[in-house]
């Protein structure tokens, strides 16, 4: 999640990412993404398992904002091309 380009990003796991997303939007609990107005889903990866999701996210965070921003920059290019890359199914998501 993210409040605007190249701007605060929130990452996270999460188990249902379309609720997950909707609450951000609408600001529904007290915390980071509201705090920083992160509304904006700009990438997400899905994993087989949440322990899986867990460890992508801690790889993540502990990654350099060029490398984090890289990896939003080479999503929103597939978006746009007309592709979604799936990683594996939905049983974990990290975004």
């Amino acid at each position: 999640m993210a409040n605007k380009r190249n701007g605060t990003r929130y990452t996270g796991v999460t188990s249902a990412l379309i609720k997950r997303v909707y609450e951000h939007k609408h600001a529904d609990f007290p915390g980071f993404t509201k705090k920083y107005d992160c509304k904006t889903l700009v990438y997400y990866e899905l994993t087989e398992e949440m322990i899986g999701a867990i460890l992508r996210e801690k790889q993540l965070k502990a990654g350099s904002r060029k490398k984090k921003l890289a990896l939003i920059e080479k999503s929103d290019r597939t978006r746009e091309a007309g592709g979604l890359t799936v990683v594996s199914s939905p049983k974990g998501c990290h975004c």
